[in-house]
Order: structure tokens, then sequence, then C-alpha cells
């Protein structure tokens, strides 16, 4: 498994994390591993200790989350998702990556199959809330973003994985 760590400025109307960087886990499952199984990474999130929120796809609007951090885990299909506001990448994932967001950074979907599925997580006890690029008070979310506290666990790879080493290390 290939870990790519991908950071965002602050573009005005998604402010992304101040300090950590995006990790793109590629590979986090084989397709062997979801094609018996497409609650695969149900199972390795919630074994690393992230509840499992949602089964289904991603929004078409740049969105955030200012109180907690999100992992998606691609079960099923390709998709094409920009990440870190309206001038960011276009990022490909397929069955088989995850990719863990800290609060703050922004994405949407460009393009994805007719199959996709994607399994989001978030770490435990947290609150959700979505908040669409352009809205809410800047200074506010800013300082909400700021104080998410960094998670326990690694969603994919547990205590030992890689927001622990590359979440310091930012």
């Amino acid at each position: 498994m290939l870990i790519e760590p991908l950071a965002f400025a602050d573009e005005g109307a998604t402010p992304n994390h101040p300090h950590w960087p995006l990790l793109a886990y590629r590979g986090a499952l084989t397709v062997e591993a979801l094609a018996d199984d497409d609650h695969a990474f149900d199972t390795l999130f919630e074994a690393n200790g992230w509840p499992v929120g949602f089964r289904n796809g991603i929004y078409r609007f740049t969105h955030f989350h200012s109180v907690t951090h999100e992992v998606l885990g691609i079960a099923r299909g390709r998709a094409d998702v920009q990440f870190g506001g309206e001038s960011g990448p276009i990022v490909s994932v397929v069955a088989g990556d995850a990719v863990l967001l800290p609060a703050g950074t922004g994405h949407r979907l460009i393009e994805a199959g007719a199959d996709l599925l994607v399994v989001g997580a978030y770490p435990p006890d947290a609150d959700y809330d979505l908040v669409r690029a352009g809205e809410g008070d800047a200074v506010t979310l800013r300082k909400r973003i700021a104080s998410v506290p960094r998670p326990d666990s690694d969603p994919v790879l547990g205590q030992a994985g890689g927001l622990g080493r590359l979440w310091l290390a930012a």
C-alpha cells in the first residue's frame, strides 16, 4: 500500500486544514477482498475505531466538515474527486483506495462510474456537519477546524498508521 499525502492551502471559500494533509491510501484493500465482501471497508474502519456513517457516494458540490475528520473507502467502482476546493487537484480513486480527510478539507465528486460505492466513517463520538464552500462565518469555521483533535487511531492502519506519523510531522 502506498500513502500519498496532499496538503492544500486555505482557498478562501474552502478553508482546508491549516496543518494536516489529506492522506490517500492506494490499495488499502485488495479488489479481491472487496469482490468477496463489499462491507470490507466497514469492517476495517470499525476495527480501527472509526464507526461507519454512510454507504453511498460523494456529493457533487464542494463541501467540508468543520467538526470532524472523515475517511472515504472506495468499496466499488471508480471516481474522479476534486480535493482542496475549486482550484484543487482532481484525483482518481478506484476500488480498494481510501482517503482520509482532515477537518476542513474540501471535496466534491467530478465523475464516477455507475457502480460507485463509498463507505464513509468518522472518529468515535464525532459530531458531524456539512458546510458548503463559501458558507458560514469564516473566522469561526477556521477556529473550529484547527481545534478538532488528532484521532487516536488511523482508520486504515490502526495505532501504527499513517496519520500518527504523517500528521505529527506536519
